[in-house]
């Protein structure tokens, strides 16, 4: 199985490594009610779960961009280190916002877009 799908799959767990994070460092979690506790989160907490909302809205794409790169006929090995990247950059992304560096995370997930678009794209350049 190539590298890239593997990718898909730590992408698909990124949003339970961040929201895992709200949980450990804000107030008592409340799991009757998880979506008004992780509203009512500041600092850190706040961050982490709009890390994972984002993780969500971010793994549409890349999975069908690294389907259509594999099954359009891109270089695997291309593909294989484009999803790694992005994997990378969405880790960054998750270090940026922890800390609160607005403009770092800004500039990482623009890297982990294009990424997407690249691997999107692998099957036109293929030949």
């Amino acid at each position: 199985m190539p590298i890239a799908l593997w990718c898909v799959l730590i992408a698909a767990v990124l949003p339970l490594v961040s929201v895992g994070i709200a949980k450990a460092s804000g107030r008592k979690y409340d799991n009757n009610n998880p979506r008004a506790w992780l509203a009512q989160q500041t600092g850190l907490p706040a961050r982490a779960a709009a890390a994972q909302q984002n993780h969500f809205e971010a793994f549409p794409f890349f999975a069908v961009a690294v389907l259509v790169a594999i099954l359009g006929g891109g270089v695997i090995d291309r593909i294989n280190l484009l999803a790694m990247a992005f994997i990378v950059a969405r880790l960054l992304y998750t270090i940026c916002y922890l800390a609160d560096w607005a403009t770092p995370r800004s500039l990482t997930w623009l890297v982990g877009y294009g990424i997407t678009i690249a691997l999107f794209v692998q099957p036109a350049f293929a030949h």
